[in-house]
């Protein structure tokens, strides 16, 4: 039985008062870190698959090595920060798509599209910015506390779903797939401010300037109110004027880390000099 058949059991023995309560459907359903992680990466692997198929997988290009730069210098303090008695097998896949967009599966399985880098043209700082995020959103395991709600919610990839296959080249099954842990849906204010602050800190770890998150925001902001399309990355992930002041509030906390980290010769975790990257990608 799938991880997304085994909930949706579960929820249907559950009571309305007892979703609405702090039990999620998750924890109802037996489900501990182990085999949250062990059934995403099982789904992962179709989603690559099938990215591999459509010829959307990336492992060539500029964008890519970038991208996987940036992931391989944070990926030693997400390790460090992880907290769930469970090792993650960190694993990023570049895919060639214009969709702006980025997600993190349980267990660290990510994944980037070519067009938020592109059509924003992100630097590497706020590539990290992005990267840390989800990051934390695997760390702090908001897939697993909130796959209830995912449940309930998965009407919106139904919905949509036509129109996002056609973005990413993606089949069916696979949107599914990702559908199944919750990663096309919006998470709560609170866990989007605890990414917001985990991203911070692993950014800054790795030595890449904190503030750069407060640039990602508003050109993700300036890219939505160009488009008559929802970006996708701000429909699962809101973006406002008070989460920026809150990113704001956190610099002096974090600022300090980053400032260590780049007066430190080398990386000791991952070998590799701490000075943040700020090339930018321009449009061919």
């Amino acid at each position: 039985m799938t991880t997304f058949q085994k909930i949706k059991n579960a929820l249907l023995l559950t009571t309305v008062t007892t979703l609405a309560g702090c039990t999620t459907v998750a924890d109802i359903a037996g489900y501990d870190t182990a085999t949250m992680n062990i059934d995403a990466a099982k789904s992962y692997s179709q989603v690559v698959s099938s990215a591999h198929s459509q010829g959307a997988v990336d492992n060539t290009s500029a964008t890519a090595a970038r991208v996987n730069r940036v992931f391989h210098r944070m990926k030693p303090y997400a390790v460090r920060a992880n907290t769930t008695g469970v090792p993650f097998d960190w694993q990023v896949t570049v895919i060639r798509s214009p969709e702006l967009n980025a997600w993190a599966m349980p267990g660290g399985k990510m994944a980037f599209y070519t067009g938020i880098v592109e059509k924003l043209q992100l630097t590497d700082a706020e590539i990290a910015a992005i990267m840390g995020h989800e990051m934390t959103h695997a760390l702090a395991e908001h897939s697993k506390k909130d796959a209830g709600q995912k449940i309930l919610t998965s009407l919106a990839l139904q919905l949509g779903g036509a129109a996002i296959q056609a973005e990413t080249g993606l089949s069916n099954e696979a949107l599914g797939l990702i559908s199944d842990f919750g990663i096309d849906k919006p998470f709560s204010r609170s866990q989007e401010s605890q990414a917001d602050a985990g991203g911070l800190r692993l950014m800054a770890q790795a030595g890449y300037n904190p503030e750069a998150a407060i640039a990602v925001w508003k050109k993700m902001e300036a890219a939505n109110g160009r488009s008559n399309t929802l970006v996708t990355l701000m429909s699962t992930h809101p973006n406002s004027g008070q989460r920026i002041a809150k990113i704001q509030a956190l610099l002096p906390d974090v600022m300090p880390v980053y400032q260590a980290a780049v007066k430190a010769p080398t990386n000791t975790m991952s070998g590799t000099t701490t000075g943040v990257v700020t090339r930018t990608i321009k449009h061919k």
